[in-house]
């Protein structure tokens, strides 16, 4: 098996118990399917096509039973009379399995619900192999911040994830996109267990700067969210950070750190420097790439009227 394959072999936090209760505290129907190998899936309730189920990073890796495991998803689908299952693969090994061992049509998703691209890093070396694996730039960075007086540190206390969230809507303001609400950063921290979650800060001068979300599962720690205040870009306060949870992470028993998402072929300017500054950490590793999202269409009617819906939507806006 490939090595980095581990990082997602069983689905991650996204399959956990412990992502299951923060999704029940954020109201959300949760489904669960089977017995032994339990799977976690979201029902979606829409208004013309009526319900569909969300299984976040469905994989048959260490699943030697995996017909088992189709046949008790097959019957979830039927008996809560879902339309499509829609769901994120590991790879084509998993696409293929799910095409030949269950009679219904599986289509291309109309988008990822989960980044299919991720930048993820080999964190069993040293630190001074990490930082001579980085870009000249980066580590000059690092040491940058150092320098001048940035702090780093971690808290789960309620005022530092007011400074975040504050920081999170000065990005989205900076770069017109949408976060989250409050409510479901704090739900997030009410819910997820001391050690499987953290708030990152970095402070300078007695100011809140900057911060990042980080959760750590199963050997893997996943840089979740970010936010800084633009006015301090120059310090290099989030690369900082990012070596704080690697170190952090590594301290915890993690081999693997997961950027989250990258865009390696994408035309758009905001997305290739998110891209860049992620793979900065470690330029001579690759992307991993996974299938994507997916849909197992068992009501097809439903499910073309849902996909005619949404080209109407698109061509609307």
């Amino acid at each position: 098996m490939n090595k980095q394959n581990i990082k997602q072999s069983e689905g991650g936090l996204l399959q956990s118990k412990n992502w299951a209760d923060f999704l029940r505290a954020e109201k959300k129907e949760v489904v669960e399917i089977g017995e032994e190998n339990k799977i976690f899936g979201v029902e979606n309730k829409l208004s013309v096509v009526g319900e569909y189920l969300y299984i976040p990073r469905l994989t048959f890796q260490n699943n030697s039973d995996f017909k088992k495991t189709l046949q008790e998803i097959k019957q979830k689908m039927k008996e809560k009379k879902f339309g499509w299952l829609r769901t994120d693969l590991l790879n084509d090994d998993d696409l293929k399995k799910i095409r030949e061992n269950l009679n219904y049509k599986v289509v291309k998703a109309p988008h990822d619900m989960q980044p299919k691209d991720h930048f993820i890093i080999d964190i069993s070396l040293g630190e001074e192999e990490l930082l001579k694996n980085m870009k000249s730039k980066t580590r000059y960075n690092i040491r940058l911040a150092e320098r001048k007086g940035v702090k780093i540190f971690s808290s789960r206390d309620k005022k530092y994830l007011r400074n975040f969230f504050n920081l999170v809507n000065k990005t989205a303001e900076r770069k017109n996109v949408s976060f989250h609400s409050f409510d479901h950063y704090e739900k997030m921290f009410e819910s997820l267990p001391e050690g499987c979650i953290d708030l990152y800060l970095a402070e300078y001068e007695g100011k809140i700067i900057a911060g990042n979300i980080a959760t750590f599962y199963n050997g893997v720690a996943t840089y979740l969210h970010g936010g800084m205040d633009g006015e301090y870009r120059k310090l290099m306060a989030p690369l900082l950070l990012q070596w704080k949870m690697i170190r952090d992470a590594k301290e915890k028993g993690c081999v693997w750190y997961d950027f989250g998402g990258v865009f390696p072929d994408s035309s758009d300017s905001g997305k290739n420097g998110i891209t860049r500054f992620k793979m900065s950490f470690s330029p001579k590793t690759g992307v991993f790439e996974t299938a994507g999202t997916y849909d197992i269409v068992f009501s097809p009617v439903r499910y073309w009227v849902y996909r005619g819906l949404q080209k109407v939507k698109g061509i609307v806006r």
